[in-house]
């Protein structure tokens, strides 16, 4: 019995060593660039050992892709939805949860861009991507809010440069690295600085 429960605690921990070995290269490389000979590196483990838990590398993929996407989805979902907050709560929420996230998995909205790019179709609907955001309590509060404004942002253009304020300097991390002379020290604590700093820019936009 003893040595069954050890095997079934070996099982568990390298599928989770290959899993999260999955995940980084994934995440670095997309589907298309990854080899599962790279992931098996990564992991520390033979190829034997990498295709006796999975397959193939299009089941691997799967996984971290659904997991990824369901992450990234849902936890927006969930604060779009909260009937309890402002609409200036939400984006504070946002923002902040979003950013924490990205310092740390910088590789995040690469590998998102590239598959949504890839399978704009197949994922829309898979997370229910229209109904998380445009039929969202969030939508209906910047709606509310902008109302009375005789130039009205339409809420997918707002949604739009809400996530481009989080989003695009992780994308274009090693520029702003270059242009700005900084190590990866002083680009996260810019991008800490942006938690504050996205919410009053937003504030602005609506005041204006």
């Amino acid at each position: 019995m003893a040595v069954k429960k050890a095997d079934r605690n070996l099982d568990i921990n390298t599928e989770a060593k290959i899993l999260e070995a999955a995940r980084t290269i994934f995440h670095k490389k997309g589907y298309a660039a990854t080899r599962t000979r790279d992931i098996a590196e990564e992991a520390g483990i033979n190829l034997a050992l990498l295709n006796y838990y999975f397959r193939s590398k299009e089941k691997l993929f799967d996984i971290i892709m659904l997991e990824t996407m369901e992450g990234f989805f849902q936890s927006l979902s969930v604060v779009f939805n909260d009937t309890s907050t402002s609409l200036e709560k939400k984006v504070e929420v946002v923002t902040e949860s979003y950013i924490d996230l990205l310092l740390a998995q910088p590789d995040i909205p690469i590998f998102l861009l590239n598959e949504l790019r890839t399978h704009p179709s197949e994922i829309g609907e898979k997370f229910k991507m229209k109904q998380i955001i445009m039929h969202s309590v969030f939508f209906k509060q910047w709606q509310e809010a902008t109302k009375n404004n005789k130039n009205q942002i339409p809420p997918l253009q707002f949604m739009i440069s809400l996530m481009s304020l989080i989003m695009f300097p992780f994308v274009a991390c090693p520029i702003i690295k270059m242009v700005g002379d900084l190590k990866q020290e002083q680009f996260n604590k810019m991008m800490v600085e942006r938690k504050k700093l996205i919410p009053k820019w937003i504030k602005a936009i609506m005041k204006s």
